[in-house]
């Protein structure tokens, strides 16, 4: 009896290594002190900061991954699993430092692997951080054949008179918006059933998208990699006015219940989507019933990103983002909060909403 035939190979596993280590070699920063192989990541900080904070977070792709095993496709979730955490170090205000993945699966195959790896390390490039290590688990038996979940978590770092968030979040400041790539990476088990389940859309992965002026499928909208926005705030974390406030990264709980979570209990705001392109995929999903609160508080709503910005450097931020390619949206403007027991978000405009408004649970 042999760990193979009990449904481990380790032969898989080391080959999987070995295929890697180029290109996790490719993110390497010069704060790095080692190679992947050790028992653990070595990372200094960086210099030139007078008292730094390390930032963590930690997060999944949850079941966008069921879309990457029905497609057969597993290049582009290494990327989801980079941006769901590094975006939330970077409203923080912290410049991503490195990052460890987690992959648990039932078969390990190295061709699955690598292609793992190749998203999570073009997320690591486009976050400027180190892939600074990880683990590959082969589990037969908690995992059925072909099935897999990832896992990472991030660290960052910021100078702590740097921190953003609601100490620094006042009455005034605008909310500027940056746009989403699609779904990004929450919502996927209601966009599976409307999309795809027979009692709704019943359409396939590999139809048309209805309303995609590309023509692309369904399949390829809901595996559009989350957009990673440290190309946006890292040049305006660099300024030296500082504009940047604060920032909110919309995940799980969508336009309803994250900008919030960067606003003073004092605060509220105010967000206009009416000049917010619908995306396809989400006017799609909205066709088969779902009610527009339901969709503010599960989807992104086709805004990544607020940046809570100082109004008196706002040509300067929108300047500073042209040059990455980047046109922020105006959404409103930060208020003072009438009293505890009123709303802190309250959304209007987008003609998805149906022209109504809707707001967050005070």
């Amino acid at each position: 009896m042999t760990y193979a035939s009990a449904g481990v190979d380790i032969d898989a596993g080391n080959e999987a290594v070995r295929r890697i280590k180029a290109l996790v070699g490719s993110t390497r920063r010069p704060e790095q002190l080692d190679d992947i192989g050790g028992f653990a990541g070595l990372m200094s900080l960086p210099t030139g900061m007078t008292d730094p904070v390390l930032v963590s977070c930690t997060d999944g792709v949850g079941t966008k991954l069921l879309v990457a095993i029905a497609m057969d496709r597993h290049d582009t979730v290494g990327i989801d699993l980079v941006a769901m955490s590094v975006n939330d170090l970077l409203v923080t205000g912290a410049q991503p430092l490195f990052l460890l993945d987690y992959i648990a699966c039932g078969v390990l195959s190295p061709d699955f692997v690598e292609q793992v790896i190749r998203g999570v390390v073009e997320g690591c490039r486009q976050s400027s951080c180190a892939l600074l290590g990880g683990e590959t688990a082969e589990l037969p038996g908690l995992y059925a054949r072909g099935h897999y979940d990832l896992a990472a978590f991030a660290v960052g770092v910021v100078d702590r008179a740097r921190l953003l968030g609601p100490g620094r979040v006042k009455a005034g400041d605008l909310a500027l918006g940056l746009r989403a790539s699609g779904l990004h990476s929450n919502g996927y088990s209601l966009a599976r059933k409307a999309l795809l389940d027979p009692a709704h859309a019943g359409l396939g992965l590999h139809d048309p998208l209805p309303g995609d002026p590309t023509g692309g499928s369904v399949g390829e909208a809901l595996l559009t990699p989350t957009r990673i926005y440290e190309y946006a705030v890292g040049p305006l974390r660099r300024l030296v006015e500082a504009p940047l406030h604060g920032a909110a990264h919309i995940t799980g709980g969508g336009l309803l219940e994250n900008p919030q979570r960067a606003l003073a209990e004092s605060l509220a705001l105010e967000l206009d989507l009416s000049q917010v392109p619908c995306p396809p995929v989400l006017a799609a999903i909205a066709a088969q019933g779902v009610a527009p609160r339901e969709l503010l508080r599960t989807f992104n709503g086709g805004v990544g990103m607020i940046l809570y910005v100082d109004p008196e450097h706002e040509a300067l931020v929108q300047a500073t983002l042209r040059r990455v390619g980047e046109e922020a949206i105006p959404l409103g403007r930060v208020v003072p909060r009438a009293s505890a027991g009123e709303p802190q978000v309250r959304v209007r405009g987008g003609v998805w909403l149906g022209g109504g408004s809707f707001t967050s649970d005070p």
